[in-house]
């Protein structure tokens, strides 16, 4: 898949589409000297992590003031989603390598974003109305990173492969959640989980 392709499945317009080129450009020269992504998923770097990302776009809830992408790495999805028009965007990544790269994207996109340079559990809390999270780690612990940052009413979008469902049944020993689950438009086997009601402790 190359741009075009990626603009087609995503609907995005022609000026947010140069933004993502010029982030794809930079992401790509910046690979040769730090690892950003896995270079093996290179070669397919729009669908596996721009159209990845962007399908999460229209999950975002009309009225969200604030989102918070925990483990933002090379920018997937929080700053996808940020050139998309995602409000108020912080990205909460530990590496400052990979945070200095994000500042790089972010402004030649001309996209305004938070780079916030701690571990997930260090940063204060930050009233998230969706706090997102792609490839991190398994389903409870995200919960236990994200708790501290949703707002009231705030919901979490995290995209997830085949090991969706086990890991619901675990966080449902630990986690009262609300779970909508879309199919994803990149991976045959994987779910965006949309969860909602997210309090700690069994129903």
């Amino acid at each position: 898949m190359g741009p075009k392709k990626f603009q087609t499945k995503s609907g995005v317009s022609r000026e947010t589409l140069d933004r993502l080129i010029a982030y794809a450009d930079l992401l790509v020269k910046w690979q040769a000297r730090i690892n950003l992504i896995g270079p093996e998923t290179l070669p397919d770097l729009w669908s596996r992590h721009f159209l990845d990302s962007a399908q999460l776009f229209a999950l975002i809830p009309p009225h969200a003031r604030r989102v918070v992408d925990l483990g933002s790495g090379a920018g997937f999805p929080g700053l996808v989603l940020a050139v998309m028009g995602a409000p108020d965007m912080h990205l909460v990544e530990s590496d400052s390598r990979k945070c200095a790269f994000l500042r790089e994207a972010a402004r030649i996109t001309g996209t305004t974003v938070t780079v916030i340079n701690k571990r997930i559990e260090q940063a204060p809390p930050l009233a998230a109305d969706v706090v997102t999270a792609r490839a991190l780690a398994p389903l409870v612990k995200l919960l236990d990173w994200a708790g501290p940052h949703l707002a009231a009413g705030g919901q979490c979008l995290f995209l997830k492969g085949r090991g969706a469902d086990d890991e619901l049944t675990a966080t449902a020993k630990e986690w009262n959640i609300a779970v909508d689950r879309s199919p994803s438009l990149t991976d045959p086997a994987g779910f965006i989980l949309q969860l909602r009601e997210v309090s700690r402790g069994r129903a």
